[in-house]
């Protein structure tokens, strides 16, 4: 037989300070929205097109038939040590990349170096490298890209012993970067100012102990 049961429910201003981190900690395992970082992916393919690194497309498919793509860029959380982000592309010289990354992100020393990086490498190479670059492995690092770089030189002239590994380095550390980002804007979501202005919006309310209801 059932049977209507009434319970008093709050607001998250109303909790005690033990309750309301209880309800903080049900948002962000379960509200916070789950493509909180596609804000960062989007403006990241744009700072890699500027670079030079054309980020690879992939298809998810639809259960209406059709498909969606997605680019390829992934990372792996941040509660272990050995998180880390990824990505597949295809890299070519730009030659006005590191005016432009300083004019578009003038206080990212980081980005200026990785920039840099790639300028001197392709300057000593003509501007003539190209690298292809691909994630390998299940575990989502930096470490597990793996570039391959080649000279396309008219003359036929080989690329630098060091332009390899200097690309790499580049390479890795831009996707660095990004881990780098996806952690500040993942903590700044999920701060208790941000999650409170979330869970006051959204009209939640909670038990005295601060567990979902209602």
């Amino acid at each position: 037989m059932s049977r209507i049961i009434s319970t008093t429910v709050y607001t998250l201003d109303e909790l005690s300070d033990a309750a309301r981190e209880n309800a903080r900690n049900w948002y962000r395992e379960h509200a916070l929205n789950d493509d909180w970082y596609q804000n960062v992916f989007d403006e990241f393919t744009g700072i890699c097109n500027i670079l030079g690194v054309d980020i690879k497309l992939y298809r998810i498919p639809l259960l209406s038939g059709g498909s969606r793509q997605h680019h390829c860029i992934w990372f792996s959380g941040f509660c272990h040590q050995g998180s880390g982000a990824a990505f597949e592309g295809d890299y070519a010289y730009q030659p006005q990349a590191v005016y432009r990354i300083r004019e578009h992100y003038p206080e990212d020393a980081d980005l200026h170096h990785i920039a840099d990086l790639l300028q001197t490498i392709q300057l000593h190479n003509s501007g003539e490298l190209r690298a292809t670059i691909r994630h390998h492995g299940l575990h989502i690092h930096e470490s597990r890209m793996t570039v391959t770089v080649e000279r396309h030189s008219l003359s036929g002239q080989d690329m630098t012993t060091d332009s390899e590994e200097a690309i790499t380095e580049a390479i890795r550390a831009l996707a660095r970067w990004l881990y780098d980002w996806l952690e500040s804007e993942y903590g700044w979501q999920t701060s208790p100012a941000i999650v409170d202005n979330d869970i006051i919006d959204g009209e939640y309310t909670f038990t005295t102990s601060g567990q979902r209801f209602g």
